[in-house]
């Protein structure tokens, strides 16, 4: 029986064919990366025209006279701080609004011996808005100069000759003590003490706070001579036993003799009187 010579032929281009097979993925992958690089190149131009145009609105925005800075309210201070401030920050309407650095200018305006915090926003087209704490002086702290110490026990600022003098005075602390940071603190807690008491014995009629060497705490008020010698903790119930003290004191007539008070004796308190007065 005589073999179809077309089945031969086929069965002879059978490798051939094969091997041209072998070619096409290679082919695919090359399309394939020269594809994957057209969109690439397609992203980044698209991508650096839109960076290009923010950039170009950025810097006119910066420079359109539409934004420039035209009026800045600062509150919470009198004029004489407020013309400080413009001054430290050169704070003028040539600047755009949206160039100006805001923490930067948060940063530099709390430098002022009489901001405490200061917190700064814009408000566009043109007018910047700054809320500023001030310092509040509670007590003047004599060392080698006078300081201002607010109610949270920091020394703020030096005395200067047009400062108010009318505040209470803290004495005994020299700027080389190791232990100052922490005396001011629980200073401070005396005050936040004295601050809810009324009448006579109120922060209003404190007249100094004297601290020892051995971080003992004396107070005297401006309706008796006497000093008030406190411990450091507890003032508020101690602040109890005064008034208990004061009073008995006063039903007997001799709240005038007395020299010292020192209620670091749990519950009870030890009196002092002048020579000439026998304690009773």
């Amino acid at each position: 029986m005589k073999s179809n010579p077309n089945k031969k032929r086929a069965r002879k281009n059978t490798p051939k064919n094969h091997r041209k097979s072998k070619g096409l993925p290679v082919w695919s992958f090359f399309k394939s990366i020269g594809s994957g690089f057209v969109k690439l190149f397609l992203f980044l131009s698209v991508l650096a025209v839109v960076s290009l145009t923010f950039v170009v609105l950025y810097n006119y925005l910066l420079s359109s006279p539409y934004m420039k800075l035209e009026h800045v309210e600062i509150r919470g201070v009198d004029e004489s701080i407020r013309n400080d401030l413009l001054q430290m920050c050169g704070l003028t309407s040539e600047q755009g609004l949206l160039g100006i650095k805001l923490e930067v200018l948060k940063n530099e305006m709390e430098k002022h011996p009489w901001v405490r915090t200061a917190t700064v926003e814009r408000r566009f087209p043109d007018t910047l808005i700054v809320e500023v704490e001030k310092e509040d002086p509670a007590l003047l702290v004599l060392m080698d100069k006078s300081y201002y110490m607010n109610r949270q026990g920091e020394l703020f600022k030096p005395l200067s000759p047009t400062d108010e003098i009318d505040f209470p005075i803290l004495t005994g602390l020299s700027l080389e003590d190791p232990n100052q940071k922490s005396k001011l603190n629980q200073t401070a807690k005396v005050l936040r003490v004295l601050k809810k008491e009324k009448d006579r014995w109120s922060l209003q009629n404190l007249s100094e706070i004297h601290l020892d060497q051995n971080g003992g705490i004396s107070l005297y008020f401006n309706h008796m001579q006497a000093a008030i010698r406190i411990p450091g903790q507890n003032v508020a119930s101690k602040m109890d036993v005064l008034k208990q003290v004061a009073k008995h004191l006063s039903e007997t007539g001799k709240i005038h003799h007395v020299t010292q008070i020192d209620l670091n004796h749990g519950d009870s308190a030890i009196v002092s009187f002048k020579k000439s007065q026998v304690s009773g």
